[in-house]
């Protein structure tokens, strides 16, 4: 089948789905006015396609224990490309980090960490982060309020703004 272009349906669709992953597929055909059938086989397109990579639940980070949100900027050597590879084998191997970036300016990576306090991270610094292959330099920011978290990507502003619309691929 012929690829196509992500439509103002499927623009709908994912906002919907991003607001409440919960709905039914009845109430998401309502809400972007379709009927089950079409709209069914629209969000099973939009996860073949990658678009809609999984259902989660939301928690209440500071409710289940994790009290402290820390970014954190990490510098690393730049010698040798395997040891880059196991800092970030390293990385995606801990819980703590929810998070983690590739990024330009002062530090080459941004990992955002959840702890349940102070003294936890302290542990996690000197017991991990330090330890990692290739830190030379860690800088730790304390999220003192969480002003938005989780934002949902402004998929209904894309053809708005003009921006590439990401094609479909039919399964």
């Amino acid at each position: 089948m012929p690829n196509r272009r992500l439509d103002a349906i499927d623009r709908r669709i994912l906002a919907a789905l991003q607001r409440d992953a919960r709905l039914t597929n009845v109430q998401l055909a309502e809400e972007v006015n379709l009927s089950p059938s079409p709209c069914l086989r629209r969000v099973r397109q939009l996860e073949a396609a990658g678009l809609i990579r999984g259902y989660h639940a939301e928690l209440d980070r500071g409710g289940v224990g994790f009290g402290l949100t820390v970014f954190v900027g990490i510098r690393v050597e730049r010698h040798h490309e395997a040891q880059a590879n196991a800092f970030r084998e390293a990385v995606v191997a801990l819980p703590e980090v929810v998070s983690a970036h590739l990024v330009s300016g002062e530090s080459d990576f941004l990992l955002q960490v959840v702890v349940p306090d102070l003294a936890a991270y302290e542990r996690f610094l000197t017991g991990t982060l330090l330890r990692l292959p290739g830190v030379t330099d860690i800088r730790s920011n304390f999220a003192i309020q969480t002003v938005k978290a989780h934002g949902p990507l402004p998929v209904e502003r894309l053809a708005e703004a003009g921006g590439e619309v990401p094609v479909l691929r039919q399964p």
